[in-house]
């Protein structure tokens, strides 16, 4: 059942309307999960890193947010070691962070590539959320 555009006496009430149009908008606004773009590093402990990754993409599906996380998905067929591939996974992964409504930065440590994303969704002007290695929410890194 939607809203009536005529009142329960049958005239036209386009003010009651639109408000009541609008209360059911945000209805459904809130009940949409956010996209969010998790931030982490990836080289050095790749392993760790990877394992972390999932635990922080675990913790948005809680949260009820859809995690992308590119890090973990451009690797298995983009080779890290060479420097174009891995140019090559950088981009099109701040296309993705383009699409999302949040970026979630994650750990203690800002890797280079984790700036490069930071200062994209700064430009973008994405919210960013920082959290620690355990999931618990904290101040931007200084």
């Amino acid at each position: 059942m939607g809203v009536n555009l005529y009142n329960s006496e049958g005239y036209l009430d386009p003010t009651v309307y639109e408000a009541l149009t609008n209360i059911e908008k945000e209805k459904k606004a809130k009940k949409r999960r956010k996209i969010v773009f998790i931030c982490s590093p990836f080289a050095g402990d790749i392993e760790g890193n990877i394992l972390r990754a999932k635990r922080y993409g675990r913790f948005a599906v809680i949260q009820n947010a859809v995690p992308i996380i590119p890090h973990l998905m451009y690797p298995q067929f983009l080779k890290e070691n060479d420097p174009k591939e891995r140019q090559l996974g950088l981009g099109m992964g701040l296309v993705l962070l383009g699409k999302c409504h949040e970026l979630w930065v994650f750990g203690d440590r800002i890797s280079s590539g984790m700036n490069v994303e930071i200062k994209k969704a700064k430009d973008l002007k994405i919210p960013i959320r920082y959290f620690t290695v355990q999931c618990k929410q904290r101040k931007e890194v200084e």
